[in-house]
């Protein structure tokens, strides 16, 4: 399969994989599949109208996984993909998406991917999109993923999106629709230093009756770094949604939280917080008081908040 020492690196960063596990799993390097497998309960296949791939897990299937990873180690390569995701009734997957790039050219570097998910009805689903860069060019880094999920009735998500490091540039979006007596959980982790800039707006419509929603953010901000999230709930009949965003800044950086609460029905119940602070100096005094240095300390601390 010709994996490389950087390709490994790239590849336990987004997924913690040491080895090519058995299973369904689909890894794309610079615009090409390097390897598809199928599962006898997950069904992988290239699209025909354009670049991606199919995503079939069948119904009442049960505690597996699929990995599909995306690499990128062109100098000044963009690559952009449409990966369809269908989880069928009553199943139970875990899906590990992500990419890496790695970058030592003077060249942007980037990938774009554009995810449809459906949950059917009873599905559960967790789905990991971990994103992370590197190398010593100066060309940028950038990652921009679209998401459109619907969960239909009695189906629950968890939508875990974390920003690792290295990222120079990145647009996230993610649509959600909300059917009756299902759930979704968004969780976003998110760390920027230098002068990245990550903006993430998230939309949730909870459209089913006693459907329900959460939105959960935590980030650090470092440097000159800039971060934007918007989060809004749009609750159309009796439902429930909360979004929550909880931010650490240092240095010169910049951060705007903007959760947005939409009732569309008297029985909707959203709610919100919000909290963007420097680290308590208490809590590095203490820290500090066991033995660690002032750095140490602050990376304790960060690690914690973002775990």
């Amino acid at each position: 399969m010709n994996f490389n020492d950087q390709d490994m690196k790239l590849l336990h960063a987004i997924t913690d994989l040491d080895m090519i596990p058995a299973g369904a799993i689909n890894i794309r390097r610079d615009g090409e599949a390097v390897i598809r497998v199928s599962s006898p309960n997950i069904k992988v296949y290239p699209k025909e109208d354009k670049p991606g791939l199919n995503v079939e897990v069948k119904p009442g299937t049960k505690n597996e996984t699929v990995h599909v990873p995306v690499l990128v180690t062109k100098a000044g390569f963009h690559d952009k993909v449409y990966n369809t995701f269908i989880v069928g009734e009553d199943a139970d997957v875990t899906i590990i998406a992500g990419c890496g790039i790695h970058n030592d050219s003077h060249s942007d570097s980037g990938h774009d991917g554009i995810h449809e998910i459906i949950v059917k009805k009873g599905a559960r689903m967790r789905y990991v999109e971990k994103h992370y860069g590197e190398g010593k060019g100066r060309g940028k880094r950038l990652l921009n993923p679209t998401t459109v999920i619907r969960v239909e009735s009695g189906a629950y998500a968890e939508l875990e999106m974390i920003q690792i490091e290295g990222v120079d540039d990145t647009f996230r979006s993610t649509v959600a629709h909300v059917a009756d007596k299902a759930n979704l959980k968004v969780i976003e982790r998110l760390l920027t230093h230098g002068e990245q800039s990550a903006v993430s707006e998230i939309d949730a419509y909870i459209e089913g009756q006693d459907g329900s929603a959460q939105i959960l953010s935590r980030s650090v901000a470092k440097d000159k770094s800039s971060q934007v999230f918007k989060a809004g709930l749009i609750g159309k009949t009796e439902c429930l949604g909360h979004v929550e965003c909880d931010s650490i800044i240092m240095g010169n950086a910049v951060i705007k939280a903007t959760p947005q609460l939409v009732a569309e029905d008297a029985r909707a119940v959203l709610t919100h917080e919000a909290a963007i602070g420097k680290i308590a100096g208490e809590q590095l005094i203490k820290l500090m008081s066991l033995g660690l240095t002032e750095q140490q300390a602050v990376d304790t601390i960060i690690d914690g908040f973002l775990r």
